[in-house]
């Protein structure tokens, strides 16, 4: 049942984005985009629809252990989504990319887009991008974690982490002081921290004793493209319980094989 639903889902996600690489004049084969309905997988949902590349969603069950097959360890040898392979990659050949910045990176210099073309504005972005990446979602995470996950409550961790995250917004909130995006104009940067920062109140956070982090929240999850990134959802997703023990054994308690 599990797997006509996936296939449901993936073969829904890729009429609609090739009936938008057809306007476009394209007949290019889609991007594969290896996905769970995360707040790393939102980064990609969101950067393919903003370019408004085809792409076909397959989706990849990290609670029944997907991601460690080795088809999927052949594109993505971390074992994380999301993971994609672009059939018109380099030289027509094509190419298969892990690590959700990479990614960004990467249709972000192919389009030419939410990336700028001099090399200043390049690392202002590349700051954020990293930022995010070292920060603030690993910290979301680990916030996320101790709070809805562990097996028993740990004041210790849990302050560590909700302290650690009211850090980081206090860091954004700063920056976004005097400007509107994170690296000026709209960017991957951005894109790299939508789904985490829209999940704060479930990370023990209430936006509003950040204005600017909110305002620039409002600001971009009112474009259509992030709307449509965001709404890529798997229906298996929802019903995964986090409670039983084969589940968290493949979510939590992975070591090296």
């Amino acid at each position: 049942m599990a797997r006509t639903a996936a296939r449901s889902s993936r073969n829904r996600v890729a009429r609609k984005a090739q009936s938008s690489a057809t306007r476009g004049g394209s007949g290019k084969k889609p991007i594969d985009l290896y996905y769970w309905p995360t707040p790393n997988g939102w980064k990609i949902t969101i950067m393919l629809e903003e370019c408004a590349l085809a792409y076909t969603m397959i989706p990849v069950d990290i609670s029944k252990g997907d991601q460690f097959r080795p088809g999927f360890l052949a594109i993505s040898p971390n074992n994380r989504i999301p993971a994609i392979v672009d059939h018109d990659g380099p030289g027509s050949k094509p190419i298969s990319i892990f690590e959700s910045g990479a990614i960004l990176q990467y249709l972000a210099r192919k389009t030419e887009k939410f990336y700028p073309q001099d090399e200043p504005g390049r690392v202002e972005v590349d700051q954020w991008l990293f930022w995010q990446m070292a920060n603030l979602g690993p910290k979301a995470g680990e916030a996320n974690h101790f709070r809805h996950y562990a097996p028993e409550k740990l004041p210790y961790a849990i302050e560590r982490f909700t302290n650690e995250m009211n850090r980081l917004y206090g860091v954004m909130d700063k920056r976004l002081q005097d400007r509107e995006f994170l690296a000026r104009r709209y960017s991957i940067a951005d894109i790299a921290c939508i789904g985490w920062a829209s999940r704060a109140e479930r990370h023990g956070h209430d936006l509003s004793r950040f204005p600017n982090v909110r305002r620039w929240l409002k600001t971009v999850l009112a474009r259509p493209a992030v709307k449509r990134g965001l709404s890529v959802k798997v229906e298996a997703a929802f019903r995964v319980d986090v409670t039983d023990p084969q589940v968290r054994a493949v979510l939590f308690n992975q070591r090296a094989r």
